[in-house]
């Protein structure tokens, strides 16, 4: 705002200092209402977004536990990694294990005589197209190779054409030539590829070695499976065959009781549940001082949002699905603070209650209907891009655009009344000056007639 610089010469009072009094009355009222709404905004904009951080980071936490390795009481070990890895997944139970394995599951591989010009050679020596056709199981694939196409270019189109079927292409260079090579990413009997159709490449190619099956025992029963990676052999039990064994050294793999993983991954869950109820609380929560002057209201106090996340969270840890010997968090010994709504864990109860049922304890937080799945069901309108939370932040931002707005207004309000004032002020002191000089020119001319010169 432009700043006055009437002087006041004619009528003796401070003109600039009444023009700001009467600009800083007027806008006063309203400067400090969009001051105080600003202030608010600001802060209720911060504390929503505290919220959704940590509703999100909760949200991250417990969804790495939703699974049956994290919370099945279970542990796997393999006495050689090397030959053989294993994970657990649901409906593992405890036992022990010798594997051997015997030999791997293989891919098919192809590979098309050379072409001495290189990768950059013709694949299609002809001005025509060609058709290379590509064969695997039941399945056929044609891929058009036109007249003069390159290796390399065939290669490309291979790979545009079939990667998501499993079939790739690449180009082996030495000093003979180029030839291309076709690998499946499917292993086992009966995955071998075969080529045909009018392509030169599909002349005189190397079938190479035939897709196997991975042999291996299981406690000396004899077992087969297309992949390297078995999953149904021992039920909840994957096992990743890396390398054969030695002759008559199997390997052992133990599927034991381990409490401590699942109490580990139950404080977890506790630990997550409190961060996001702590942040929530410290932005709700009233300091009273026993003075009403001096007590606080958190940011989000009374908002009817957060009141519904609290209830939504509170109400699933009560609705417990479990129908075991241990069927609700009290019962493992998970207790809810009535004042500040944490979490706390007893040893004591926690330790009689996994003798009885860590199975059950288990079930009560993985799966569909398990807790974990229920909270972030409960949750998740509040998240994302769209959630509450997000609408809420847009909505005080839109807020926070228009105060500035208003404020620019009231900015050139108070400008324009400032300009007018002071003209109104420069006018009248104009005129008093005025006024003064012409008594002044009266009083002389008066003063002269009183005052007569002698002769």
């Amino acid at each position: 705002m432009a700043s006055s610089t009437i002087s006041g010469p004619g009528s003796g009072y401070d003109t600039q200092a009444i023009v700001k009094a009467l600009v800083g009355a007027e806008k006063a009222p309203k400067q400090s209402q969009i001051t105080d709404q600003q202030k608010e905004t600001t802060v209720k904009l911060s504390a929503v977004g505290t919220v959704k951080t940590a509703l999100e980071a909760y949200q991250a936490a417990i969804t790495k536990l939703n699974n049956a390795s994290a919370f099945n009481g279970l542990a796997a070990t393999t006495s050689e990694e090397k030959n053989v890895k294993v994970t657990l997944g649901d409906g593992a139970s405890p036992g022990k294990y010798l594997v051997a394995v015997q030999n791997l599951a293989t891919a098919s591989k192809v590979t098309t005589k050379v072409i001495e010009e290189g990768a950059s050679g013709k694949a299609n020596s002809t001005d025509e197209d060609q058709i290379l056709t590509i064969n695997q199981s039941d399945k056929s694939y044609d891929v058009v190779i036109p007249g003069g196409a390159t290796l390399q270019q065939v290669r490309e189109s291979i790979n545009t054409q079939l990667s998501a079927q499993g079939i790739s292409a690449n180009v082996l260079s030495d000093a003979k030539g180029a030839r291309l090579v076709l690998t499946s990413t499917k292993s086992g009997e009966g995955t071998d590829i075969t080529l045909s159709g009018s392509s030169e490449l599909a002349v005189g190619y190397d079938k190479g070695e035939p897709a196997k099956n991975a042999k291996y025992t299981i406690d000396g029963i004899e077992m087969e499976a297309t992949s390297n990676k078995v999953t149904a052999a021992i039920s909840g039990v994957t096992l990743d065959l890396v390398a054969a064994t030695e002759k008559d050294k199997p390997i052992t793999i133990n599927v034991a009781s381990n409490t401590d993983t699942l109490k580990t991954s139950v404080q977890s869950f506790v630990t997550a549940y409190n961060a996001l109820m702590t942040a929530v609380n410290a932005q709700t929560k009233v300091t009273a001082t026993g003075d009403a002057s001096t007590t606080t209201a958190g940011a989000l106090t009374g908002d009817a949002s957060m009141r519904q996340l609290v209830s939504s969270l509170r109400g699933e840890l009560v609705n417990g699905s479990g129908a075991g010997t241990i069927s609700s968090l009290a019962q493992a010994g998970i207790t809810t603070d009535q004042k500040t709504g944490l979490l706390s864990l007893d040893d004591k109860t926690w330790d009689k209650a996994v003798v009885k049922g860590a199975g059950d304890i288990a079930k009560m937080f993985t799966g569909d209907t398990g807790l974990i799945t229920r909270m972030n069901k409960a949750t998740s309108s509040y998240v994302g891009t769209t959630g509450t939370l997000a609408t809420r932040a847009k909505d005080l931002n839109t807020k926070l655009t228009d105060l500035t707005t208003e404020q620019a207004d009231l900015d050139r309000r108070m400008e324009a009344l400032q300009k007018s004032l002071s003209a109104k002020y420069t006018a009248m002191d104009t005129m008093i000056a005025q006024i003064n000089a012409s008594s002044s020119s009266i009083m002389t001319t008066l003063n002269s007639l009183n005052n007569p010169k002698s002769n």
